[in-house]
């Protein structure tokens, strides 16, 4: 099986972003939307302020503006943006740095609408749907109902993955990469550093296709 990258995001200290590259994390996020685990730019290029050359550094936005997602590039070292709004393929495509952009799942899921971001973004992330949240809630949508996935672009899970589904998670989809946030929090905002080096060993046990 092919290796499986992992994002580790909502991290809110340099000392967990040093926790999370420690347990082998490929890449590192902070959250510049609304959210428990929200950060301001100072705070963004502070967090990041020591990560290695070769992990990547994401900022999460959602509907947030042109200049505000510029600054945190230039400010914070961004390798890449997440967006979890309502932004628009064009929008994407003038981003200085590699897009990831989210889709919610939910019981009316048409994986058809990620086709107008075919070439206009690097990586497509499928979420669970919360009609109250636009991300970060914590809970897995059901992986069976994705029966066809775009081939165009890598696939990034989350939505609820933790150390103990992470695996049946990747087993189902097979996805380029997977993202953990809250599952691997002691609480919002402050990771676990046990339960990242837990959820990275999962990963690569089911990609070794090791039992965990």
């Amino acid at each position: 099986m092919a290796r499986t990258r992992i994002k580790i995001c909502g991290l809110t200290s340099r000392q967990d972003v040093a926790e999370a590259v420690a347990a082998g994390a490929d890449a590192v996020g902070v959250v510049l939307a609304e959210s428990p685990r929200q950060v301001s730019i100072a705070q963004a290029a502070e967090i990041l302020a020591d990560v290695p050359p070769f992990v990547a550094r994401v900022g999460v936005f959602a509907n947030s503006p042109d200049d505000l997602v510029d600054a945190v590039i230039e400010r914070a070292g961004l390798t890449a943006v997440q967006f979890h709004g309502d932004e628009t393929p064009a929008q994407c495509a003038r981003m200085s740095v590699s897009v990831i952009k989210s889709f919610r799942v939910g019981t009316d899921f048409d994986i058809g609408g990620v086709e107008p971001f075919r070439g206009q973004t690097s990586a497509v992330l499928l979420d669970t749907f919360n009609s109250q949240a636009l991300g970060g809630t914590g809970k897995a949508f059901s992986w069976q109902t994705i029966v066809e996935l775009p081939r165009w672009a890598p696939l990034i899970l989350a939505g609820g993955l933790d150390p103990t589904n992470v695996g049946s998670a990747i087993g189902i989809l097979h996805p380029f990469a997977v993202d953990v946030s809250s599952g691997v929090e002691a609480e919002p905002g402050c990771k676990d550093a046990d339960k990242m080096h837990a959820f990275v060993a999962a990963v690569r046990a089911t990609d070794s296709g090791v039992t965990p």
